[in-house]
């Protein structure tokens, strides 16, 4: 039986202190298989390596990971279908994933994005981006994990990944995206990991259309959520 480790980080120790990360400890086979023909391909001559389950860049993971899933959920929307996507991420910069959530806003679909640091799209624009929310968390600990969550008519999917959506990570590096394959485990990680981030009012900040940021504060007699100190109370 073989073990593999998946990861949103690094083995840096000093990271470990400060960043926020998300790390699967699985022996599913079909993963461990992934990782294996990765090794092989990283350490060999030949052709990208066929992958069951994982995506990765330089080869998969833009085009056939996030570029078709965002398509996928925009010809729901255009079918009449629900369709959402939430990103979390450190970096929104690469053009392409931009355009086409652009293009998937104007199809109604519902974007939500949590992206920590730089973000070059501009959300709440009519006529262009009217369906997309980006806010940014900052509090105790850097927020570093990558989330991808598509609805899939309900039948929805999350995968983890240790790129952000910056043309370094998807066209010049080695990076893995992986599926949260067991339900219980990608139930927990929609709540622990988006839901509760999409709840945040006390250290949100919201982007406006020109770019800036507002600071989203609890109503009058509004209950006051923190995502990290809800995870630091519930995990700590």
């Amino acid at each position: 039986k073989r073990y593999v480790h998946l990861g949103t980080g690094n083995y840096h120790a000093g990271n470990a202190r400060l960043y926020s990360d998300y790390s699967l400890l699985t022996c599913n086979e079909e993963l461990a298989e992934d990782v294996h023909k990765i090794f092989q391909e990283l350490t060999g001559m030949g052709r990208p390596a066929q992958l069951r389950h994982l995506y990765h860049s330089p080869f998969t993971l833009q085009q056939e990971l996030l570029i078709q899933h965002i398509k996928q959920e925009r010809d729901n929307a255009l079918n009449g279908l629900p369709a959402k996507i939430i990103f979390k991420c450190n970096s929104l910069t690469e053009k392409e994933i931009i355009e086409e959530l652009y293009r998937a806003s104007q199809a109604g679909v519902e974007v939500k994005l949590i992206v920590r640091g730089m973000c070059c799209l501009r959300p709440g624009i009519a006529g262009v981006s009217e369906n997309i929310e980006v806010r940014s968390i900052v509090g105790r600990f850097l927020e570093h994990t990558r989330l991808y969550y598509f609805h899939q008519n309900g039948e929805y999917s999350i995968y983890l990944a240790s790129a952000d959506l910056m043309e370094r990570n998807l066209y010049r590096r080695v990076e893995i995206s992986f599926p949260i394959l067991d339900d219980k485990l990608r139930a927990r990680t929609y709540k622990e990991g988006l839901e509760i981030y999409l709840k945040d009012n006390c250290q949100a900040w919201i982007m406006n259309s020109d770019g800036s940021y507002t600071r989203l504060q609890p109503q009058e007699g509004e209950e006051r959520i923190s995502a990290q100190h809800y995870l630091v109370e519930k995990l700590g």
